[in-house]
């Protein structure tokens, strides 16, 4: 609606995951060093945690680019799944033939452990990437610390990477999932941008749209940093909100009182009035946003 009014060659603020538009915050690349370092480590598990929009799959998008070009990749989407249904999805993603007539803990196990010696011959790296891991059973993750137990005198056969919201976190404090938790060679919280980065977050995409990188003022942004506290997704909602609003009065620039509007058509006048006045509540903010992000799933969700 907005894009020819504002010398845009494409949305910049849609929450669909379009690599072209990725940016890469000090945070977020701290965050991937420390993946990067993780893996190379000897330990089978690395895990990356975040508050819901803040970018974990963003990291995990560029993880994947940085990988060798030996590594054979198996990515677990949906990990609500029991513990053959895991084996089994692995199996899928990494090429496994399976007798479907067979299905059993044992014979997914025996595969798998087959594969990835396989790949360690022929000098390929294996690496599973799980998201929303926090859904995982305890039982489904101890069967994945079983798959990492293959390893040689130098090195496990299998390097594990898990990524979740801050749920994970607690999870991996329960008595019986200990074994797994000393696996861990490297974690990182990413927490959501600052006010600095959300200025350069929103000039970027911007300017990857063929758009002014000014077009939010500096007012504005800092009405953007202190409603949204500083979350992507929820950034991406209410500027993609508030260049509508502004499109419609004709405004070239998105003033402060035009994004407040927007915030509040999202979020509601209550919350957006806390926001105002108050420290950023993430939790009472996401419980609007999930359920307005969650009309836009078949769309994809910003990484």
């Amino acid at each position: 609606m907005y894009l020819s009014y504002f010398g845009l060659k494409d949305n910049p603020f849609s929450i669909a995951p379009n690599p072209a538009f990725l940016y890469m915050s000090p945070r977020h690349k701290e965050a991937l060093a420390h993946l990067t370092f993780g893996l190379r480590e000897s330990g089978g598990f690395v895990m990356l945690t975040g508050e819901v929009g803040t970018g974990k799959t963003t990291v995990s998008r560029k993880l994947l680019q940085q990988l060798p070009n030996n590594t054979q990749v198996a990515m677990i989407l949906n990990p609500t799944l029991s513990a053959i249904e895991l084996l089994a999805t692995i199996c899928d993603e990494l090429g496994i033939s399976v007798d479907q007539q067979s299905p059993s803990l044992k014979y997914y196990t025996d595969a798998i452990l087959k594969k990835l010696a396989s790949n360690h011959q022929q000098g390929r790296n294996t690496v599973l990437i799980v998201d929303e891991a926090q859904h995982l059973l305890p039982e489904v993750l101890e069967q994945l610390r079983l798959l990492t137990n293959l390893e040689t005198n130098r090195e496990k056969l299998l390097k594990v990477v898990l990524i979740g919201q801050p749920e994970l976190q607690q999870l991996l404090k329960r008595n019986e999932l200990r074994q797994l938790a000393q696996r861990i060679t490297a974690r990182y919280h990413l927490l959501p941008l600052n006010a600095n980065e959300v200025g350069a977050y929103i000039s970027h995409r911007l300017q990857v749209a063929g758009g002014d990188g000014s077009v939010f003022d500096n007012a504005t942004i800092a009405a953007v940093f202190r409603i949204t506290g500083g979350v992507p997704r929820v950034i991406n909602l209410l500027c993609d909100r508030a260049l509508t609003l502004s499109f419609t009065m004709q405004t070239p620039v998105v003033r402060k009182h035009v994004f407040i509007a927007a915030a509040k058509q999202i979020l509601g006048d209550d919350v957006v009035a806390q926001r105002r006045s108050k420290r950023f509540d993430y939790t009472l903010v996401m419980l609007f946003i999930i359920s307005i992000v969650a009309g836009y799933a078949l769309g994809g969700l910003y990484a």
